[in-house]
């Protein structure tokens, strides 16, 4: 009886344990509503947040088909061939990519500001600014750049001028240190 106790005791304790333990991980995809997965992989849409990863698998069948060709010219043909069957073949993967942002996605916005996200993002508005953001970030980056120049100019300057005035208001003028100056002439 006191070795079952004992064991009850340990497995009582290891499930607690467990149960510390995953409530501390990161909820599955599968521990998140379907209806907040959905609106997660429409606001990644609406924000056309992965779509500059599209290029990754053909790049890399590119670089692949360069590197293997450099090494055996004489099978070009057969290489090209079969790395981009390869590459279609794992095209279906792009997939994975999707459910994992929309996952990251979900653990980090509610259902409803995912739901406001997208409804931002496929309005005239929010498509502008996915349009435009680049040059208008550009066109920041310009003018604090421009402002950046200015300022500087403007400090040092100031600066310097005004460290010239205390300098010249602390020195004593000119005829007192020779001994007596302009008043010691008019006094003769």
């Amino acid at each position: 009886m006191n070795l079952a106790s004992r064991s009850r005791r340990l497995v009582a304790a290891f499930g607690a344990l467990a149960l510390v333990v995953a409530a501390g991980l990161p909820a599955a995809a599968q521990d998140i509503a379907e209806s907040h997965l959905s609106a997660a992989r429409a606001a990644l849409q609406a924000l056309k947040a992965t779509e500059e990863f599209d290029i990754i698998l053909p790049s890399a069948a590119q670089a692949l088909k360069s590197e293997l060709i450099q090494k055996n010219p004489d099978l070009q043909e057969l290489i090209i061939e079969v790395v981009d069957q390869t590459a279609f073949a794992l095209a279906v993967r792009r997939g994975d990519l999707e459910r994992e942002a929309a996952t990251i996605y979900a653990r980090t916005f509610s259902e409803t500001e995912l739901s406001e996200i997208s409804a931002f993002y496929t309005s005239s508005t929010g498509k502008k600014l996915l349009n435009e953001g680049a040059n208008v970030t550009r066109g920041v980056l310009q003018a604090a750049d421009i402002w950046q120049r200015g300022i500087a100019r403007d400090l040092a300057q100031q600066a310097g001028e005004e460290i010239a005035r205390r300098v010249a208001a602390s020195q004593p003028p000119q005829g007192e240190a020779e001994g007596g100056g302009e008043e010691g002439a008019a006094q003769e």
